[in-house]
């Protein structure tokens, strides 16, 4: 199962070097690594995509709490929260498949960036569902280069999880 953790840690050389050791020793993968400043002035927040066991998660959790430097560390997992991802997209684009893309773009909500005779590069927001979708139907257009940012996510402050909302 994968695990979305927000991980609050200050700001010091060689910290994110220290957490990624910390899950490599143990032979983790880290799916999706995102950082950058938190809400206090010389904070950080690291949102973290890894997979694995409830236990052994739970374990990771508590070791990286022992690290120097680390904050606080949540596992928002099977918490309610908001879960965003950003996507650079490059796409060939003929002049014939140029409006077949663009209602695609319309239907994603996404942003058409950057344009030449021969492709579009197209901007997409949202949960990685949204971003994988795009991917793929995109793909037979001939997708020539994608960059994504990787999750990141926060507790909703509603505490109301929109997962349980959503008609099946």
């Amino acid at each position: 199962m994968k695990h979305t953790l927000s991980v609050l840690v200050e700001d010091e050389s060689g910290a994110l070097s220290r957490i990624a050791g910390l899950f490599a020793r143990r032979g983790f993968n880290i799916d999706s690594l995102a950082v950058g400043p938190a809400e206090a002035p010389g904070i950080s927040r690291l949102t973290m995509v890894v997979e694995g066991d409830d236990q052994t998660l739970q374990q990771m959790t508590k070791q990286l709490d022992k690290l120097v430097n680390i904050l606080n560390v949540l596992d928002l997992t099977n918490l309610p929260a908001v879960e965003r991802e950003l996507m650079l997209l490059k796409v060939s684009a003929s002049a014939e498949q140029r409006g077949k893309i663009l209602d695609l773009v319309q239907v994603f909500r996404a942003k058409v960036v950057d344009v030449s005779d021969e492709a579009l590069i197209l901007e997409v927001v949202g949960d990685p569902g949204k971003l994988v979708a795009m991917e793929k139907l995109l793909k037979p257009y001939g997708i020539k280069e994608i960059a994504r940012t990787g999750k990141i996510a926060l507790e909703r402050a509603s505490g109301i999880n929109t997962e349980m909302l959503k008609v099946t």
